[in-house]
């Protein structure tokens, strides 16, 4: 095989990690054939460039505006990490009666922890969250409508924000592909960004949930400063030093 330029082998390392959701870098270097000072280099650069979050030994993509994983693929990632912090957000409920569901698979399971024993008022653009909350005793579910995307089975566009502009709510339960001191919480796609800043506005409280590999991903679309919201829930692979930083912006940052 001809020797590859450090151009096509970062194409071809991109390509990879977006395909199977991490790189090794012993892997990389075999199937490359180049050594692996050569390929930590390669994950250097393209971690430079925003594509790829290094790890020890290995890297994984960054979500951006031409990338995004499925739900279909989150629904198999960090699953008992996704698990802890749904129930732990859960127990943030409170005495909240209306509250906003964002779409994704850990507000999923935020939606699936949440207390059945009093009445509770769900509105989500989620179509999954939707499904699992609609035979719920005591949950009133209301279902956004919209354009529904693919890779999300969630509406966007302007149906879905001007619904949601008519609620005042008493919590948001809101994902993000990534957040960052800097850049704040930022998301892929534009339409969708709107719908959670739309459900920010709506809520009198708001708690971000997400796993620890969210943690310093920045996205193309900034919807929500840290500081706007009120808890940060994830667990201890964050470091408790970064989140006592995440902390100085404002929000209670609970590790579980």
């Amino acid at each position: 095989m001809a020797t590859r330029t450090a151009e096509e082998r970062q194409r071809e390392i991109v390509r990879v990690a977006r395909a199977t959701g991490s790189v090794d870098v012993a892997a990389l270097a075999s199937e490359l054939g180049v050594a692996k000072e050569t390929v930590r280099r390669d994950l250097r650069a393209l971690e430079d460039h925003g594509l790829i979050r290094r790890t020890h030994g290995g890297a994984y993509p960054v979500e951006s505006a031409g990338f995004e994983t499925t739900l279909a693929f989150r629904a198999t990632s960090h699953v008992p990490e996704k698990r802890r912090i749904a129930a732990a957000a859960a127990g943030l409920l409170g005495d909240a009666e209306t509250v906003f569901v964002d779409e994704g698979f850990t507000p999923q399971l935020i939606a699936e922890a949440l207390p059945r024993d009093r009445p509770l008022t769900v509105v989500t653009a989620s179509l999954p969250v939707a499904g699992a909350l609609a035979g719920a005793e005591n949950v009133s579910v209301l279902l956004l409508g919209g354009r529904v995307r693919a890779g999300t089975l969630a509406t966007v566009d302007h149906w879905t924000t001007k619904m949601l502009a008519g609620f005042v709510l008493d919590l948001a339960y809101v994902g993000a592909n990534g957040i960052s001191r800097d850049h704040g919480l930022t998301t892929p796609d534009p339409a969708v960004g709107e719908v959670k800043a739309q459900a920010m506005r709506a809520a009198r409280r708001t708690v971000f949930a997400g796993v620890h590999t969210k943690f310093g991903a920045v996205s193309f679309c900034r919807f929500a400063e840290v500081g706007a919201v009120e808890a940060i829930v994830t667990s201890t692979l964050l470091p408790a030093a970064e989140a006592h930083r995440y902390s100085l912006l404002g929000p209670q940052v609970i590790r579980v």
